[in-house]
């Protein structure tokens, strides 16, 4: 018999016709009556389904009853309507499979509340936990999410390449990608020979997809990338990962208005979309994590985002009462604190700041005419602050040079995209949005950590 995802059984009609699952098993029960309650989920939706196993099956005694969490079973029986409350259906079975078992002195899930910080520990066990198991549904959905969204509007999706000789942030905080043996690296001149290492040149894992979407953005009109970006930051924030996936589009013939009505539209139809795809999952955080997330997420599907100019939203914060951890003054940048004041005290909404000081920006942001401010953006929303950041592009050439060289860059490394002023320019804008972010957000997850399989932080790449 074929298996059916448990997902599809539970809202099947199928009442009295055979079926068989598959999973792990959750809770099992035994009854003085002679047969067994057991609940498995194979992950596929946030409830698992009931099975009532008879004691008259072969294999009751010698293996069923040495089921325990954890344990891989299948089952095969028939669908019936179940008298329980909190169930429509369950499964009478006539049939069940032991694929493996579970050692219950050893299972490390056999605790009903474990702590996240615990589980980061066995990251390869927690995706069967019902906090985790949600938290790759709705990661997922807003994945799918994005791609309909850009998809439909016409975006080509590019692949960025991982491995690049540029830095696209101007921050340094890179990882060194080469071959060179450690302690007998070829020297040259008192320093490492990188002509003699793989590429011919120093090369790093990218920071971003951004330049290499400004590339076909020139020639296609409107891509987007998402992919890992990594940042090698010594840092052991909640908010900060050594390795992380960016969604990045880029469009030409745009302004920052259209830039900021595109990331405004984006993060309104992911919101949307979760909440139409994964609503058991999201009342398990609104329950259990995060109280008042569901209603959090319903008004910032149909919000209105508030646009101010970053002079504005220091006038607003110079008015605030009481006193920040970072002192508000003009050509600072905006910190966490600021940023949820301004979306949770100050206008209760969803807020683009725009226009920032040039110097605390990267290079390659168009500058405005008043020589202070370039045309950058950042989307805050309550709660956590900067969830995208963007602007448009220096699409002038000799503009664009003096800022490389005002920052200090090696302007050799960037001849490719001053050449893109060069040949064809146009203006184009975009922005990077942190899916972690994005995936802790929609969660309530406190810790970026637990919205992300595998997290990559500073002495952390066990699994």
């Amino acid at each position: 018999m074929k298996r059916t995802l448990i997902k599809h059984v539970l809202v099947s009609d199928a009442i009295g016709e055979p079926v068989k699952v598959a999973g792990w098993v959750r809770t099992r029960r035994d009854s003085k009556g002679g047969f067994s309650f057991v609940e498995i989920n194979d992950g596929s939706s946030f409830s698992g389904i009931q099975v009532i196993v008879p004691g008259e099956l072969e294999n009751y005694e010698s293996e069923v009853l040495h089921v325990t969490i954890g344990s891989a079973i299948a089952v095969e029986g028939e669908l019936v309507e179940s008298p329980g409350k909190g169930q429509r259906v369950e499964i009478h079975a006539t049939r069940v499979t032991i694929y493996g078992l579970a050692d219950p002195d050893d299972y490390p899930l056999q605790k009903k509340r474990i702590s996240f910080e615990k589980l980061r520990d066995i990251a390869h066990l927690r995706p069967r936990t019902n906090t985790f198991g949600a938290v790759a549904r709705v990661r997922n959905a807003l994945a799918y999410a994005t791609h309909k969204f850009y998809q439909d509007r016409d975006f080509l999706y590019l692949h960025a390449p991982m491995i690049t000789g540029s830095d696209a942030e101007g921050a340094g905080e890179m990882f060194r990608v080469t071959t060179l043996e450690p302690g007998a690296a070829p020297q040259a001149g008192g320093s490492v020979d990188y002509s003699q290492d793989f590429f011919g040149k120093p090369t790093f894992l990218t920071v971003s997809g951004q330049l290499s979407a400004e590339t076909y953005a020139s020639a296609l009109d409107r891509v987007y990338t998402f992919g890992p970006t990594f940042r090698a930051e010594n840092s052991n924030t909640r908010r900060h990962l050594a390795e992380f996936w960016m969604i990045e589009p880029e469009v030409a013939f745009a302004d920052l208005s259209d830039n900021a009505d595109l990331a405004e539209d984006y993060i309104r139809y992911m919101f949307q979309y979760v909440i139409e795809k994964c609503p058991d999952d999201l009342a398990f955080f609104d329950k259990w994590v995060e109280e008042g997330l569901l209603d959090r997420l319903h008004t910032l599907a149909t919000s209105e985002f508030r646009r101010i100019t970053y002079t504005e939203a220091i006038a607003a914060l110079e008015k605030a009462e009481g006193e920040f951890e970072f002192p508000v003054r003009w050509g600072s940048d905006l910190q966490s604190e600021h940023e949820r004041y301004l979306t949770e005290v100050v206008f209760d909404q969803p807020v683009i700041v725009v226009d920032y000081p040039k110097d605390i920006k990267a290079f390659y942001m168009r500058r405005n005419d008043d020589g202070k401010t370039v045309a950058a953006m950042d989307v805050l929303l309550p709660g956590v602050g900067e969830i995208v950041g963007g602007s448009q592009r220096e699409e002038r050439h000799d503009v664009l040079l003096e800022s490389i060289r005002e920052k200090g860059l090696p302007e050799e490394e960037y001849w490719w995209y001053l050449d893109l002023r060069r040949f064809g320019t146009v203006p184009h804008a975009g922005f990077g949005l942190g899916f972690g972010r994005m995936v802790q957000f929609t969660t309530g997850m406190q810790n970026i950590r637990d919205a992300i399989p595998f997290p990559r932080t500073p002495n952390s790449a066990e699994f």
